[in-house]
């Protein structure tokens, strides 16, 4: 019996070797060549030192290989740190030096960006490169898959690993500026993954696909929960996301089944994705999570495509997912936020309101609290940030037990499930009264000709903060500043409408595909020269 993520993959290859594990376009890997790999991987770790509880730097571009190093590092007992193929150099660096990389997976292209700073200030026992060794002088001993592993032993090495250790740490942005790594088990993600795969009905007959990094945590559901069935993995070419009519012949061509991402990429989908030209037939399942999906969008998607089911997971990187949301059919007047749900199974999810007190009925608001095993052991290196999250279960008479705050208010409809009303840190005092952006920006997106929306909060010795909108509209429409203004004073108390409407084509996006909040700040306090 399965216990640890990699004896997921263990398990699926004896019962279906020759089936597809994972593709990317034409290059594939079987169930079979997937254990196989990552088994040589993990054997040649170990034989430069790698030791259980060791962090495995893995920067890589998507491809098959990166699946069989996620898999070959947690076979030695370490666990994989995955760094955005896009992050710069630096961030790299800071990222190994907080883990103390024992060891990297890298490319030779992406290596060559990390420059001196990484070579001078992370010493590691061995670099692995995917392709081949660059030319550069190198620091350590250097290896490549294609010269190295084929003479280490195919099977797994005998490394006891339990649900406790360490399976990955995914690196979120800090408040600081410095990333902080969220510390995740296997036990964190079995429960998870057995709970995505009872859930959607998840079969060795279906197709996942992969469009989240690998270090952003919703790539946790799209290659275990595939790998635990022996389902395939169709890994989505980076930069797909931005040219929907590519991406939609993409899913068609893929025959994918369970698509899986942040609301962004399915809005461009219904919007310039030619789905009336498609058969995408296969799909059954639309999942989303990361951020809020607007509704109108959403009923715009449902419309096109009304065949699949449609959810909305949520979750913070700290605790995978521990709510979700079967979304119901949409009326044409509905313009009420998707909700995120009830607690997925094995979760407990409790809102405290500012008495302290639990959240029982719609009209409460309170700060969203969740415990299971889903939960996080922690930030790496940071143990009093780690302890800062937790706070002692006021309802659990007689035992300590530990809450997690996820940091969101909420609030509860008519049938028990938990509404999103803004994160903790998107509320700002103006003018001596406390505003929820999450709400401007709920009003702005329901204006029909809008199309994204984001409310900043703008520093201001007079009255605390000013409120400043930048908006995304439709190609066709003309809307101005001062329509957009008394749209927002219909629905908005008047200290809650915008002072300044800033209108842009597009809006900048963090690799994850959620938008930029914290460089739009930066750009509209210290505008460019």
């Amino acid at each position: 019996m399965a216990y640890v993520l990699h004896q997921l993959l263990t398990e699926s290859a004896g019962r279906r070797p020759d089936a597809e594990a994972v593709r990317l376009l034409d290059q594939a890997l079987t169930y079979g060549a997937l254990e196989k790999l990552s088994n040589q991987l993990a054997h040649a770790l170990i034989e430069r030192g790698v030791v259980p509880g060791d962090r495995i730097g893995i920067y890589l571009h998507k491809s098959p290989a990166a699946i069989a190093s996620i898999f070959g590092v947690m076979k030695t007992g370490a666990c994989y740190v995955p760094v955005d193929q896009s992050a710069p150099g630096l961030r790299v660096v800071e990222i190994a030096r907080q883990c103390d990389f024992r060891a990297l997976i890298t490319s030779s292209s992406l290596y060559t960006k990390l420059g001196a700073a990484f070579r001078d200030e992370c010493p590691m026992a061995a670099i692995f490169f995917v392709d081949k060794v660059p030319d550069a002088t190198l620091p350590e001993p250097a290896f490549t898959f294609a010269d190295s592993l084929a003479n280490y032993p195919t099977e797994p090495p005998g490394v006891e690993v339990i649900d406790h250790d360490l399976a990955y740490i995914l690196f979120t942005s800090g408040s600081t500026g410095t990333p902080k790594g969220v510390m995740l088990s296997h036990l964190n993600a079995f429960t998870f993954v057995n709970w995505g795969v009872e859930t959607f009905g998840i079969t060795a007959q279906d197709r996942l696909s992969n469009h989240a990094p690998f270090n952003f945590d919703l790539s946790v559901f799209d290659i275990f929960v595939a790998i635990k069935t022996g389902a395939a993995i169709s890994l989505v070419p980076e930069g797909l996301s931005v040219f929907p009519v590519q991406l939609s012949s993409f899913i068609q061509n893929q025959k994918i089944t369970v698509w899986y991402s942040v609301p962004m990429v399915l809005t461009l989908l219904h919007s310039r994705g030619q789905l009336d030209q498609r058969d995408l037939s296969s799909l059954r399942w639309v999942l989303f999570a990361g951020e809020v999906f607007p509704t109108k969008h959403l009923r715009a998607l449902m419309e096109k495509l009304p065949h699949p089911r449609y959810a909305n997971l949520y979750g913070p990187t700290e605790t995978n997912v521990c709510a979700f949301y079967e979304v119901e059919p949409l009326s044409p007047e509905q313009t009420a936020p998707i909700p995120i749900g009830k607690a997925c199974a094995n979760t407990e999810l409790i809102a405290i309101n500012s008495e302290g007190q639990k959240v029982t009925g719609p009209g409460e608001e309170g700060l969203l609290y969740a415990r299971g095993s889903t939960v996080m052991q922690g930030y790496y290196g940071r143990p009093a940030e780690s302890e800062a999250c937790f706070i002692r279960n006021p309802f659990a008479v007689g035992r300590e037990e530990r809450l997690y705050c996820t940091g969101d208010w909420v609030t509860l409809d008519e049938k028990g499930n938990f509404l999103f009303v803004g994160r903790k840190d998107h509320m700002i005092k103006t003018r001596g009264y406390r505003v929820e952006l999450g709400e401007i920006e709920a009003v702005m997106v329901a204006h029909p000709a809008v199309d994204e929306a984001v409310a900043l909060a703008i520093p201001d010795e007079a009255i605390g903060n000013t409120i400043r909108a930048i908006v995304t509209i439709s190609n066709s429409s003309s809307l101005t500043s001062t329509e957009l203004k008394r749209h927002c004073a219909e629905k908005l108390l008047p200290y809650m409408v915008p002072e300044q409407v800033e209108f842009r084509d597009t809006l900048p996006r963090t690799g994850n595909g959620k938008i930029d909040r914290q460089r739009l700040l930066r750009e509209t306090i210290t505008p460019a020269a």
